[in-house]
């Protein structure tokens, strides 16, 4: 008989997973791509309403430093870098009209008025919540719903508590929408492993494909938790995609990054390269997997492919070049690529690759991924660490490590894996250990190897981690019941999978006139 929970149990559960579960009834039936835009957008109204409302106070009271001023004037919020709300767009004025039946077009309005006051925020709101099919009941409820954010009047635990919940929700509408959800986000645990292995403490960070901007995100919240200092890097970023960059500026916003450097235009970083003259000190990125639509005949003369012209047909080794070029003398790299990448020949790939190894000594480590990690592809994975200062000093500037991390990580649904904090540590500190010289590194058969560019030279600068890991040692500990039911909920997923195909091209030929 299944187990009712208990009272405290309910009251126990995160907060984000009540609001996403509260907010998911709502929805009804706009689409998750859709409807992420109103729930993202009114979040971040609620966040500097409440930023706003907290330093209107202040002034209005008039003590201390804030003696005589006026709670209406601009420039005092503009000193605190805190956006300015007219009366109109405030979160307290909608929630007196939540329940009208015209509230869409007053949430509309504020947004606006939002962008009429505050020039960064400029085409950055989404302006969707008149739209015939959001039932003002629903809006409203939303509204009401937001109210249980952030509770206590503390601007920074306001952005806290709101810049969890919001980056909760990106991930929960990434699951909703499926392979379109990872078009705009790149798994946590994922972001977490390139950040934490490049320890962007100090300098600039670049995204090149930066989506909604979870690496930045990751970045500072990495650099809070190890008792750096923020203000201390800067970030810069491109996206294509004009609605996910408004996501990004938003998501930014919500942290208090600065974003005016995250830039967005049509063509893309290839064509219309927006930090030209940019040399990063950490470049982070999860760009396209095998992208054949990059333009690349268009850029055959280009002066970054100094290791070698990239196919037209796939853009993995424009990417990396991309990467390269934008790096400072001493500047690092973490990148995630198609696992193709490792020992692809095609077109002068085999080429590129051994002139970054023999040439450009580029290469630090190689990390191999585990299946299922991302929503958007099927397509094996593997993250690359670029290194410019590998002649400048490293104890392992003759090797490369590679890492297999395939047999890491858990499965979250039946779909999708995700990699454990455990399973981060373990990754990040083998490959800190092997780079610093700090601690005693020693090769793991089965998960890691450090290899001497000759051997990588004798197997033809394939940078498969299986080929230089070899097995790990059998242990009699098979468990039969196990492994058959994950076999048979992997087998349940795919005859899921396809019924659902199969039912949607019937309804597809149903349409169909003769």
């Amino acid at each position: 008989m299944a187990r009712i929970k208990s009272q405290k149990e309910i009251k126990e559960e995160p907060i984000e997973k009540q609001l996403w579960k509260a907010a998911d009834k709502l929805r009804k039936n706009i689409d998750a791509a859709e409807y992420k835009h109103i729930v993202l957008g009114l979040m971040f109204l609620k966040y500097i309403s409440d930023s706003f409302e907290e330093m209107y106070t202040k002034l209005q009271a008039g003590e201390g430093e804030y003696a005589g001023a006026d709670p209406e004037d601009k420039d005092e919020y503009k000193g605190e870098n805190i956006f300015f709300v007219p009366q109109q767009a405030r979160w307290s004025y909608l929630l007196t009209s939540a329940r009208q039946p015209d509230i869409g077009i007053l949430v509309d309005e504020a947004m606006d008025i939002i962008e009429k006051e505050n020039p960064m925020l400029k085409g950055v709101l989404p302006k969707v919540y008149a739209r015939q099919n959001l039932d003002p009941a629903s809006l409203g409820g939303l509204i009401d719903l937001m109210g249980n954010i952030a509770l206590g009047d503390a601007r920074s635990r306001s952005r806290d508590v709101l810049g969890h919940v919001f980056e909760y929700f990106l991930g929960e509408f990434a699951l909703a929408e499926g392979k379109q959800g990872g078009q705009f986000y790149t798994p946590r645990s994922i972001v977490e492993l390139l950040v934490e292995m490049l320890e962007p403490y100090k300098g600039r960070v670049l995204d090149p494909c930066c989506g909604s901007g979870g690496m930045f995100v990751q970045s500072e919240r990495f650099i809070t938790e190890h008792q750096g200092r923020v203000k201390d890097i800067s970030i810069y970023g491109q996206e294509s995609n004009q609605t996910t960059w408004r996501l990004a500026k938003i998501n930014l916003a919500i942290r208090g990054i600065d974003s005016s450097q995250v830039k967005w235009n049509s063509e893309g970083s290839f064509l219309n390269d927006a930090h030209k003259d940019l040399k990063a000190d950490y470049v982070i990125a999860n760009p396209p997997f095998n992208d054949s639509d990059w333009s690349g005949e268009q850029l055959r003369g280009d002066g970054r492919w100094k290791y070698g012209i990239p196919p037209a047909g796939n853009a993995n080794f424009a990417w990396l070049q991309h990467f390269i070029f934008h790096l400072a003398p001493n500047g690092k790299a973490g990148v995630v690529l198609a696992k193709g990448a490792l020992t692809s020949k095609s077109s002068g790939e085999g080429d590129i690759r051994k002139s970054m190894i023999a040439d450009g000594n580029l290469i630090d480590c190689i990390v191999n991924l585990p299946a299922k990690l991302f929503l958007n592809t099927q397509i094996p994975a593997a993250l690359w660490f670029l290194n410019r200062a590998r002649n400048n000093g490293h104890p392992r500037k003759n090797e490369i490590l590679f890492i297999d991390a395939r047999n890491l990580g858990h499965l979250i649904n039946r779909r999708t894996r995700e990699l454990s904090a455990e399973d981060i540590d373990t990754i990040a500190k083998t490959y800190h250990v092997w780079r610093t010289g700090e601690g005693e590194y020693v090769d793991s058969k089965g998960f890691c190897a450090s290899v001497s560019l000759e051997r990588v030279q004798e197997l033809d600068y394939v940078l498969t981690p299986g080929r230089y890991v070899g097995l790990a040692e059998e242990e009699d500990d098979f468990d039969f019941a196990e492994r058959f039911a994950a076999l048979k909920a992997e087998f349940e997923a795919q005859l899921e999978e396809e019924a659902a195909l199969n039912k949607a091209i019937l309804e597809n030929l149903a349409r169909v006139k003769i």
